[in-house]
């Protein structure tokens, strides 16, 4: 039988860089490597997508006027968010949620327009295009982690706000604003656990076997 294992060493640095991906929200100012850059985007390229129909589609803002416009745009959000978590709202508020203005890139991410006509591996599952999209997402932020570089997925935003913003055809939508750049350093742990707001769920609660498990005694705060 052919081995078609990757050496001890490749595949440790691949599990490697998998756990130690984080969802960065503090960043340098510094200039990210233009090569870097397109090694990035070269590496979201490569994800897989159902029907082959790549529908990921990627913005680099340049402009810092326009920078400051989506910042405003998820300010508003997390204002927003934050009322509607009630009790944690002042907690909410204290949470580092987005690194727009100091990161050395933002890159938006979004669907195409003209979605509907692929129906390959779709007709029954439409949300296929966005797990798509999340793959290529995914491939960036493995790639950054390798490359030395931290990334934060921002999601604290008016999608049909932003998609006006940035003169998107009728159809498209924004998926993330990405913020990508050099760190200080990366969070040993999930920043979300390392300031307490979350606990991370271990494995064996999501893994069942034959059929759907109903586990009623797990607890499910307002997260």
């Amino acid at each position: 039988m052919s081995d078609f294992r990757y050496s001890d060493e490749e595949r440790a640095a691949i599990y490697r860089v998998i756990a130690e991906r984080r969802d960065m929200r503090h960043f340098l100012p510094d200039p990210v490597d233009p090569t870097a850059l397109q090694r990035l985007l070269n590496a979201a390229h490569h994800a897989p997508s159902v029907g082959l129909m790549q529908p990921w589609r990627f913005i680099r803002i340049t402009q810092s006027a326009l920078r400051q416009q989506i910042h405003a745009l998820v300010e508003q959000e997390r204002q927003q968010t934050a009322h509607a978590l009630g009790e944690r709202e002042a907690e909410f508020l204290r949470l580092k949620v987005e690194g727009i203005l100091q990161c050395g890139e933002v890159i938006v991410a979004a669907l195409c327009d003209g979605r509907e006509r692929y129906v390959f591996g779709r007709r029954t599952l439409p949300e296929m295009d966005l797990a798509s999209v999340s793959c290529a997402i995914q491939n960036i932020w493995l790639a950054a982690r390798a490359e030395g570089l931290g990334m934060g997925w921002v999601s604290i935003f008016d999608p049909e706000e932003l998609a006006r913003l940035l003169n998107m055809p009728e159809g498209a939508k924004p998926v993330a604003v990405l913020c990508l750049g050099h760190v200080p350093a990366f969070y040993a742990q999930p920043m979300l656990i390392e300031e307490g707001w979350a606990e991370a769920k271990p494995l064996s609660e999501m893994l069942m076997e034959d059929e759907w498990e109903n586990r009623n005694n797990q607890e499910f705060p307002n997260e």
